[in-house]
């Protein structure tokens, strides 16, 4: 009897601990029915995101360069003539009028030229009269019979020799006057003197530049341009000029040349920005900055905000038309202040989610809200 008590007892205590130990794993198993539910639930509600819709947008690059202001009409200007330099009264900056003296050679060689020639024409004139008084003698003698018809022609042909050498003598006569003044530089038009060639004391040749007048009137402002630069074309013909000294002086202009081939050494290309308004600031040979935009092409660009890394590379989150997301890897062509210029990845028209990046799955359903369209 005792037996069959206890065997109740423990069957009862196994029940009962069987009973009691089932009661936490039907909680958990409750909790996650719940979690998977509440899962389930999230992953078929739409998570509302920003978005923006990429167009394609011509744009531009802006591109700086160091100029110097030069005048538009200049020359340079030397001597017809060898020589050496006794003077320049004229240096970089001085005002000069037509007529004015810029520079002088020492004459004392083309005064000596002068004075043979002028005694080469005395001699010729003088053999000119000799042989003119001879030929008529001649043609005299030939009318009474007392000479001969060769005698008379060789004074002819005499006199005509004398003619041709005092002609000659005297157009050495004028080249050496000629000669005389070119020992004298002188300005041809108003202008100021803005760049020097030779000095006092220096032998020049001929042609050589001594001094470089500039005209006054109209001045450009002159940039030496990469040769890559010219890949591309601006976008605006416009050039923005102002002073390296005071920024706030500025003004506007228009490329009128470009040289036609780079410099051999340096490789660039000369541009000329005409600057019909420039100020009185704007003095010759002041150094100016231009600044041009240059043609980007087409290019799309997205906040900032929009950017997601997919292994360690740059991607952005794009919805499809069934109003789910998928991941799309770009390249960055470039940053500009809180948006992005794409290099590649990205279409015409693509939904770019551009807030709450960072909570997406591929797949997830979405709603859109305050979508814009970014250029």
């Amino acid at each position: 009897m005792i037996l069959d008590i206890e065997f109740l007892r423990q069957r009862v205590t196994r029940l009962l601990l069987l009973a009691f130990g089932a009661v936490p794993a039907l909680v958990l198993l409750l909790l996650v029915s719940a979690c998977q539910k509440e899962e389930k639930a999230a992953a078929t509600t739409p998570r509302p995101v920003r978005t923006v819709t990429v167009e394609p947008q011509n744009r531009g690059e802006k591109v700086s360069l160091t100029g110097e202001i030069q005048p538009r009409y200049q020359a340079d200007l030397g001597f017809r003539v060898n020589g050496k330099i006794l003077e320049r009264p004229v240096d970089v900056g001085t005002e000069v009028k037509k007529g004015d003296l810029l520079a002088r050679l020492d004459p004392q060689q083309y005064k000596q030229e002068f004075e043979v020639a002028k005694a080469e024409v005395a001699k010729a004139d003088a053999e000119v009269t000799r042989s003119q008084a001879q030929e008529y003698r001649q043609r005299e003698l030939l009318k009474n019979g007392h000479t001969t018809q060769v005698a008379y022609d060789q004074a002819v042909k005499t006199f005509k020799t004398a003619q041709a050498e005092a002609d000659a003598a005297r157009a050495r006569q004028v080249q050496a006057s000629e000669n005389l003044g070119y020992t004298e530089l002188r300005a041809d038009n108003n202008g100021v003197i803005s760049a020097i060639g030779a000095d006092p004391g220096q032998v020049v040749g001929a042609g050589q530049m001594v001094v470089r007048l500039a005209q006054p009137g109209e001045r450009e402002a002159v940039f030496n341009i990469a040769e890559g630069a010219f890949k591309k074309r601006p976008t605006d013909p416009t050039v923005a000029v102002h002073l390296v000294s005071n920024p706030e002086v500025e003004t506007a202009g228009k490329v009128r040349y470009i040289s036609p081939q780079a410099d051999p050494e340096t490789r660039t290309y000369t541009v000329r920005v005409s600057l019909p308004e420039a100020p009185p600031q704007m003095r010759l040979g002041a150094n100016v900055v231009g600044t041009v935009t240059l043609d980007q092409g087409q290019t799309m660009t997205i906040p900032g905000s929009a950017l997601f890394q997919k292994d360690g590379k740059p991607a952005v989150w794009l919805v499809e038309k069934d109003s789910t997301v998928q991941l799309k890897p770009i390249t960055v062509q470039r940053y500009e202040g809180d948006s992005v210029v794409v290099g590649g990845g990205l279409s015409q028209g693509n939904v770019v989610v551009t807030a709450g990046v960072q909570k997406l799955l591929p797949g997830q359903k979405v709603a859109l809200m305050d979508a814009g369209t970014v250029q």
